[in-house]
């Protein structure tokens, strides 16, 4: 990758985005238009998404910052009450599919998230909430967390096809629980209602390992896969162990090759640079036939998001 740019948004002027850029989601709108929805925070941490629009032939154009939230938070007492953040975005025919990250606060862990769907038939301008429960949460057999997702329709399937974030194990870290998840997978006939598998896609490395927001491409019969991964020792306090870049390629979405050397971008050698802590939460699209990366830099977003463009040859 080549050519990265922090995109810091002029937060604080609407009351719902004192801070964070968080999860940068692409979508292409026209042939002149990027949108990038984001999730930000409230005074009191609580996230909503809302977005900004690019040129598609300068991405460090702002041609439009929304000020109001695309997605809010939920009724008292459903899984999105605290905090909803996009991880993916799906246009089907005329209508975009949305997915994002909802969370309640807990008492023993910090917190509990499942994942909503909203829609969509302006372009992507404003979205409608049909469904005030999610539709992937914990189960019987993933009974931890769930976390951030990709979706993809297929068109030469005819199916849709879902790599989400699945917790296998809460674990004490000096004294607190974090999370311990990986990617896994599921399908479904509408996009709404989901048969998992219970996969595991990306197999951690070692026991401290953790992988996440995995964005995919299917491209010339092959899946390739960006992600992000992290230790879960002290990634909040020692940059080392936090938020790097993934990669892998699959030939059937399920068993995926990892080639981690071959994402191609790592952290700045800058120390004041935006992004030279972490490279996190990483998404991938196409536009104008080159595969262009958006992501987040130090702090989970709380110094923006940035993009890179793949060298060609």
């Amino acid at each position: 990758m080549d050519e990265k740019r922090a995109n810091i948004l002029p937060i604080g002027k609407n009351g719902f985005d004192k801070t964070h850029c968080h999860k940068p989601t692409p979508l292409i709108i026209d042939n002149e238009t990027v949108r990038v929805y984001f999730g930000v925070r409230d005074e009191n941490s609580k996230t909503r998404t809302t977005f900004i629009d690019l040129s598609i032939d300068n991405l460090n154009e702002i041609k439009y910052i929304h000020d109001k939230p695309v997605i809010d938070l939920g009724k008292i007492g459903c899984f999105d009450d605290s905090g909803a953040n996009v991880c993916s975005v799906v246009k089907k025919d005329s209508k975009i599919f949305m997915y994002y990250i909802g969370w309640n606060p807990s008492t023993t862990i910090h917190t509990r998230n499942s994942i909503g769907v909203i829609f969509n038939e302006d372009n992507g301008f404003s979205f409608n909430r049909i469904y005030d429960g999610s539709i992937l949460d914990r189960d019987k057999l993933e009974p931890y967390y769930t976390g951030s997702v990709d979706v993809k329709y297929d068109e030469d399937e005819n199916i849709w096809k879902m790599w989400y974030t699945s917790g296998s194990e809460w674990k004490m870290v000096n004294n607190k629980p974090e999370i311990f998840y990986h990617i896994k997978y599921a399908t479904s006939k509408n996009g709404i209602d989901w048969d998992k598998t219970y996969t595991t896609c990306i197999k951690p490395q070692n026991e401290f390992e953790c992988t996440a927001r995995p964005s995919v491409i299917k491209a010339n019969g092959k899946y390739l896969m960006w992600y992000s991964k992290r230790n879960i020792i002290d990634f909040r306090t020692d940059f080392r162990n936090g938020y790097r870049g993934g990669y892998a390629e699959s030939d059937d979405g399920i068993n995926w090759i990892r080639k981690d050397n071959e994402f191609g971008l790592d952290i700045s050698s800058n120390s004041s640079d935006w992004d030279s802590q972490a490279i996190a939460y990483p998404y991938v699209i196409k536009i104008k036939d080159k595969l262009t990366m958006f992501y987040n830099g130090n702090g989970f977003g709380k110094t923006g998001f940035g993009y890179a463009v793949l060298e060609e040859g």
